[in-house]
């Protein structure tokens, strides 16, 4: 392994931290050579494994999300860290309920969800992920009406420390759950 000069590690992991939001390895590139440094990916992207490296046992690491790299305070001290947070915001069920249909079943109308859920979908839900950039309009289904199509975005994405939507975990099987249920139900009544 090439031994990496400690003046790039340290200038990479200032973008990670000063960022604000994480960054490609071009944009990194990008930024390196705005200090006329011609580096090249492979570099960069072993560089990032040596940051990597240097906070395995730290409170930091490097998380690799839809729209880049970023340093983060890792997921086993949030719960610790949360008090420091001004802005608790609650998400409601409906809104969690929305979301998650439009995650797992992408490009949706509402709909579509109103289908899904039973229940019509208020227009202040879907304004409150457009406002948190959690989805967006893709375009619009070519029958009467046109209605808007709905998809996640890659802040959705940064938000939930997820790289891509195929990440996210799989649907436990309805039918399966339904059985698991009734067993359940069968042995505290028999």
């Amino acid at each position: 392994m090439i031994k990496l000069d400690k003046s790039l590690i340290n200038t990479i992991e200032a973008f990670l931290l000063t960022a604000g939001r994480p960054l490609t390895v071009s944009e990194i590139r990008d930024l390196l050579n705005e200090k006329e440094e011609s580096i090249e990916l492979g570099k960069i992207r072993q560089t990032l494994g040596e940051i990597e490296e240097r906070h395995r046992n730290t409170s930091l690491c490097l998380s690799e999300v839809a729209s880049g790299f970023r340093l983060q305070v890792k997921d086993e001290l949030s719960e610790s860290l949360s008090s420091l947070w001004s802005e608790k915001t609650r998400l409601s069920r409906s809104l969690m309920e929305t979301l998650a249909i439009i995650a797992y079943r992408q490009p949706v109308t509402r709909g579509d969800i109103e289908d899904i859920r039973g229940v019509q979908v208020s227009t202040k839900i879907i304004r409150n992920l457009l406002d948190k950039n959690w989805i967006k309009i893709s375009g619009h289904r070519d029958t009467p009406g046109r209605p808007a199509t709905y998809v996640t975005t890659k802040t959705f994405l940064d938000d939930l420390n997820l790289t891509r939507i195929s990440d996210l975990p799989e649907l436990p099987d309805i039918e399966q759950e339904d059985q698991t249920i009734i067993n359940t139900d069968q042995a505290q009544t028999g």
